[in-house]
């Protein structure tokens, strides 16, 4: 079992789309019980394969704060077939790395979420064509001015890859305003490290841009460029796993910062 959930889980806690690498060369696995559930404990909602508890790997139970991630996670195991597909299972592998990778170190996550206000993806944009010019300020200028105007955090535009050194009080206003609980700060750095922006991430958990409009806007170069060029196999299946572990993400924080407060 600890083996097994060692490869939904993925190498890092903290890094998605390592999981979606080492998963993809794991051996498959049969499926071996009957049915998934879950099973209400002191601190939370233990999740279960035939009535036992699963265990991470380092054997500590999977426990959830909320029935709606208890019941996503159910329903990855109860949808397998006949093999253990952990590519389809985003909440399970968010789940699992809450427990091995962050409950323990909380105030470490959200660092390393926080090391790309430095360097943040909406900082730096495109001198041509105008027309990517345009679109990534109608995306991405909204965003700067609600940090800004909300949050009080004044981030520093440059062109290219020119490195522009942010404000200290900037990075330090916006970095106040990340989560704080262990759910939401694994959700955001998952939706900091696929989008390449903290800013869009902020965005999303103080509602000033829905899942949506987050994935769009951290997307405006690629879109441009497979509007130009076109999209091959290859990058769609990649982008599609991306796109599976930030829906995951997403809906963690939905869930769980009412509960947060």
């Amino acid at each position: 079992m600890r083996e097994l959930f060692d490869e939904v889980a993925g190498k890092s806690p903290l890094d998605p789309e390592e999981a979606v690498r080492r998963t993809a060369r794991a051996p498959r696995r049969k499926r071996f019980y009957k049915e998934a559930g879950w099973a209400e404990k002191e601190d939370g909602l233990a999740i279960t394969l035939d009535g036992k508890p699963i265990r991470a790997p380092s054997g500590r139970p999977v426990i959830v704060p909320a029935r709606a991630i208890a019941e996503a996670v159910a329903a990855e195991w109860n949808a397998q077939q006949e093999y253990i597909d952990p590519l389809t299972m985003p909440m399970t592998r968010l789940a699992n790395s809450v427990i091995e990778g962050v409950v323990d170190r909380i105030s470490d996550v959200a660092a390393d979420a926080a090391k790309y206000l430095s360097t943040d993806l909406l900082c730096y944009r495109a001198g041509h064509p105008s027309a990517l010019v345009a679109r990534e300020a109608e995306h991405w200028d909204p965003v700067l001015f609600w940090a800004a105007e909300t949050l009080g955090a004044h981030f520093i535009l440059a062109e290219g890859i020119l490195h522009a050194e942010q404000p200290a009080q900037a990075i330090a206003a916006a970095r106040a305003a990340m989560p704080d609980d262990a759910w939401s700060v694994a959700g955001f750095h998952v939706m900091t490290t696929i989008t390449g922006s903290a800013l869009l991430a902020l965005a999303f958990v103080h509602g000033r841009l829905d899942q949506d409009q987050v994935w769009a806007a951290a997307h405006v170069d690629e879109d441009f460029n497979i509007e130009q060029w076109g999209l091959d196999e290859e990058v769609a299946a990649r982008r599609a796993a991306r796109k599976s572990d930030f829906e995951a993400a997403c809906r963690v924080i939905r869930i769980v910062r009412p509960l947060a407060g």
